[in-house]
């Protein structure tokens, strides 16, 4: 009997090898194979430069007052009519909501859908008391060391530049796209894109417009962060997660703290267990929809466990999943996420206070919702204080996710086709944005969405997004603009 288990258990263990091994094996590689692109020629000191110009203008935008440094957002409006005057002649120019810019490219097939290219013009501020920190002060637009310098280089004024040069190139080559193309360039994305990408899609909405192609900043190409990948990987972004804060307010009877009521039923004693229990049950996660897609496109190119793990999932997913789970980067790919972010309690160390509140802000998977976030908060919370205890509501700005891109669509295909081209070395996948972006705006008018920034970085690089010593190497500066050169073409084709 013990012989014909044994048996039996190295027959099942050898079938599930070989299910395995069959299952690594016939997963090839999924990228595309095309030639590269030779490198188009660019003044490398002129554009270096121009983009020097524009990190000194301070453009910090406020979520409250919109006329913070509005006479920054207009010199800078000047200087990109100063510096790309052929794209100024040749494309209509408007402001929308004071400071948002929108370039219309006028294109000859008026039946075919628009396509449209985005960037910001605001920065956000630097972090108190850490100006000295830098090497280089952050708002001198110094060219330095193969590096422009400076609030902005990179998030987000090195796209938005990096578009402009390569409109200037194809005008003064004489180039008419086929099809109408838009540049749209929000003045408030730092602070969610209200007065500038949600107006601009409102306007272009009542025109009638459906574009059928979005590209605004997002992932990069990363260079040594993706695990288990040695080559450069590409990550477009075919969704954003979405956004909500929601404040938990808990009620008790005050007292005084010599005489403490009954363990756990205090203000702030409830409010302890029940941001404890929304830490420690998160709403469900897993290596499903875009996470899986992306895993799915990158599992052929990794050696070892790490491919035949990802290519089994439906065997080895659970231990992937947790292993996933154990870092930050990747748990927030993987689910709705739940931060603790503020807490308000007391104003005297020996009174019981009557009323604590907190912040809990979430950022939503796709096919996760507001309402179905509130609902778990509201059924954690219920488990650790009575109903007429405590209240919570969504502060206002809360957005459900974005739309997914497809990614067996010919736009996904062309962008696809284009980094492949202008970054030979990088493998593509579609990716998550875990952050927002102001592209969220245009989902109305468009299913087809992309968050991909042509810019490589590393670890190193990523520490200086929203950081200390934010710069821009000039290289990647000239890959951005060849990429635009060459992408604006390919995706302005009459179909």
């Amino acid at each position: 009997m013990i012989k014909k288990i044994a048996l039996s258990l190295l027959a099942l263990v050898l079938v599930l090898a070989a299910a395995v091994g069959v299952n690594t094996a016939r997963k090839g590689s999924r990228q595309l194979q095309v030639e590269p692109l030779a490198p188009v020629a660019v003044d490398e000191k002129a554009v270096a430069e121009r983009l020097a110009e524009a990190v000194r203008l301070k453009t910090i935008s406020s979520r409250d007052d919109a006329a913070l440094n509005a006479d920054q957002f207009k010199a800078f409006h000047a200087l990109l009519q100063t510096k790309f005057p052929k794209t100024h002649a040749a494309l209509k120019r408007e402001v929308v909501g004071d400071l948002s810019l929108l370039y219309t490219w006028e294109g000859a097939d008026t039946k075919a859908k628009p396509i449209m290219l985005m960037a910001h013009q605001d920065v956000v501020p630097i972090a108190p008391g850490t100006e000295g920190d830098w090497a280089v002060p952050p708002f001198a637009g110094e060219v330095k060391d193969g590096f422009v310098w400076g609030r902005g280089s990179w998030d987000d004024k090195g796209n938005l530049l990096s578009q402009l040069e390569a409109v200037e190139m194809l005008v003064a080559s004489g180039y008419k796209p086929p099809r109408t193309i838009y540049l749209a360039y929000g003045a408030d994305e730092e602070v969610s894109g209200a007065r500038g990408a949600a107006k601009i899609s409102a306007l272009l909405k009542d025109r009638g417009v459906q574009l059928d192609f979005v590209l605004d900043e997002g992932l990069l190409v990363l260079e040594g962060v993706m695990p288990g990948i040695a080559k450069p990987t590409a990550l477009i972004g075919v969704a954003e997660k979405g956004y909500m804060s929601v404040v938990l307010k808990m009620a008790a009877t005050p007292g005084h703290s010599s005489m403490p009521p009954k363990k756990g039923t205090s203000a702030i004693a409830m409010m302890s267990a029940a941001l404890n229990r929304l830490e420690d049950e998160q709403l469900p996660g897993g290596i499903k929809g875009v996470a899986g897609e992306m895993f799915d496109t990158l599992a052929p190119e990794m050696g070892g466990f790490s491919r035949v793990a990802l290519s089994n999932l439906w065997l080895f997913g659970p231990v992937v999943q947790k292993q996933l789970e154990g870092a930050g980067s990747t748990n927030a790919m993987l689910r709705t996420t739940t931060a603790l972010t503020i807490v308000n309690a007391g104003n005297k160390e020996n009174v019981l206070p009557g009323r604590a509140e907190a912040t809990v802000n979430f950022r939503i998977l796709p096919g996760d919702t507001k309402e179905g976030v509130l609902e778990h908060m509201r059924s954690k919370v219920a488990q650790v204080a009575p109903a007429d205890k405590f209240e919570l509501f969504a502060l206002p700005g809360a957005v459900d996710a974005s739309k997914v891109a497809p990614t067996d669509s010919a736009q996904y295909k062309t962008l696809n086709r284009t980094i492949r081209e202008v970054f030979p070395d990088a493998l593509v996948a579609p990716g998550l944005m875990v952050a927002g972006t102001d592209s969220i705006h245009y989902g109305p008018i468009s299913d087809h969405i992309f968050k991909f920034s042509p810019i490589r970085a590393n670890n190193e690089d990523l520490k200086r997004f929203h950081g200390t010593d934010e710069r821009l190497s000039v290289k990647n500066y000239l890959d951005a603009i060849r990429f635009y050169h060459r992408l604006i073409p390919q995706m302005a084709q009459s179909q």
